[in-house]
C-alpha cells in the first residue's frame, strides 16, 4: 500500500550549513503524524521541502506516491501555514470560491464545495460576513476550509492552534479529528505537547536537523525507562536529608521543586524499599507519594535539550531544570 507520505535521506544544505540531515520517514494513510522539535531544529524547513515550496539538496520525498513537484502531488496535499492567508476584505464565502477557482473547480463543484465546508467548519451562518471582523479561531477554521477545497488526501497542519483561545482551540482539535476519521491524512506541526499527545497516532521528534526518535506517544515514554520517577513530600526534612536520598541505590538523580522531591529510578519499587528504611531511620513521615512515568514533553526536553512552554502562545525558554545539583 502507497504511504501518503515517503521521505527517503531528504537533506537540505545552506552553504555549508546543513538544516535538514538524511531525514527519512514514513506517513501512513489515514494517520495523524506529529512532527516535533525547537526552533531551529530543521522542522520549518523539512516541512517546506514536502510542501513543495523549497526543493531539497538531497534525497527524495513522495506525496501519495508522487513525487512532491509533480501536479499529481499537489493535487493531493492541502497546505495551512502558521500565518493566515485569508483575504480579509472579502467574505468567507468569496475567499473559499475564489480559492476554488484557483484550484479549477467549475462553477457548480466550487459552490457546493464552498457550502459543505463552511457548514463544517461552523462559519455557514456567517458566510457573507468581511473576515476582517471574524476572531482568530474563525479566521484559523476558515484557512482550514481553503485547503481542503481541492478535497486534499494529505493535509500539512503548521501550528495550528497557536495563539487561540481556549474554546477555539478545543474546536480546532475537534475539527482534526473529524478531518482524520473522514480520511484525510494529516502532517500536523506543533509545539504543543499536549496536543501531540491528544491528537497523534504517532510522533517524529527532529533535532539539530536529524530524527531523534519517531514512534507513538505511549512508545516514546515508554523508551525513556530511565525517567521515571518517584514524587515524595515530607513532614519536614533534616539537614542534608537530599544527600541522603542521593545515597540510595536504586536512585539515579535527585531534584527538589519547593516541598517536593523527585527520585529518579529505573525500579521504582525497589526506591519505594530504600525510602521506607531511610524514613525510618531519620524520623521522617512522608505525607504523598506518587510514582509518575515520564510525559511526552520529559522526553522532547531529554532528546532536544530544550524545553517548549505552553502558556496562551508558545515560548521557546532554556530548560533550567537541576537535576542532581545542576545540569
Amino acid at each position: 500500500m502507497t504511504s501518503a507520505i515517503s521521505v527517503t535521506e531528504l537533506t537540505k544544505k545552506f552553504g555549508d550549513f546543513t538544516a535538514v540531515d538524511k531525514v527519512s520517514f514514513e506517513v501512513e494513510v489515514g494517520e495523524i503524524f506529529g512532527f516535533l522539535g525547537p526552533n531551529g531544529a530543521g522542522k520549518t524547513t523539512t516541512t517546506r521541502m514536502l510542501t513543495g515550496i523549497s526543493s531539497p539538496t538531497e534525497g527524495r520525498a513522495e506525496i501519495m506516491g508522487h513525487e512532491i513537484h509533480s501536479f499529481a502531488a499537489k493535487e493531493r496535499m492541502g497546505v495551512v501555514t502558521d500565518l493566515s492567508n485569508v483575504y480579509n476584505d472579502l467574505s468567507a464565502w468569496d475567499n473559499l470560491i475564489f480559492t476554488a477557482k484557483l484550484y479549477g473547480l467549475n462553477r457548480r463543484k466550487r459552490e457546493e464545495k464552498a457550502a459543505e465546508l463552511l457548514e463544517l467548519f461552523g462559519l455557514y451562518e456567517v458566510r457573507k460576513n468581511n473576515v476582517r471582523e471574524f476572531s482568530g479561531g474563525m479566521k484559523r477554521r476558515l484557512t482550514i476550509a481553503m485547503a481542503l477545497v481541492n478535497d486534499a488526501d494529505v493535509l500539512f497542519l503548521d501550528e495550528p492552534t497557536t495563539a487561540l483561545d481556549v474554546q477555539s482551540v478545543k474546536m480546532i482539535r475537534n475539527l482534526i479529528r473529524q478531518l482524520n476519521e473522514s480520511g484525510t491524512t494529516i502532517f500536523l506541526t506543533t509545539h504543543n505537547m499536549a496536543e501531540a499527545n491528544e491528537l497523534c497516532s504517532r510522533i517524529a521528534i527532529i533535532s539539530q536537523g536529524r530524527i531523534g526518535a519517531i514512534g507513538t506517544p505511549e512508545e516514546l515514554k515508554s523508551a525513556m525507562d530511565k525517567m521515571h520517577y518517584l514524587e515524595v513530600v515530607f513532614d519536614h526534612t533534616p539537614e542534608d536529608f537530599i544527600s541522603d536520598l542521593r545515597q540510595l541505590s536504586s536512585v539515579r538523580e535527585v531534584e527538589q521543586h519547593g516541598d517536593k522531591y523527585r527520585l529518579f529510578t529505573l525500579t521504582p519499587s525497589d526506591t519505594l524499599l530504600e525510602l521506607f528504611d531511610i524514613v525510618q531511620a531519620k524520623g521522617v513521615k512522608p505525607h504523598t507519594v506518587n510514582t509518575l512515568a515520564p510525559s511526552l514533553e520529559d522526553v522532547f526536553i531529554e532528546l532536544t535539550g530544550q524545553d517548549i512552554v505552553h502558556r496562551g502562545e508558545f515560548q521557546k525558554q532554556k530548560h533550567g531544570r537541576k537535576r542532581g545539583g545542576g545540569r
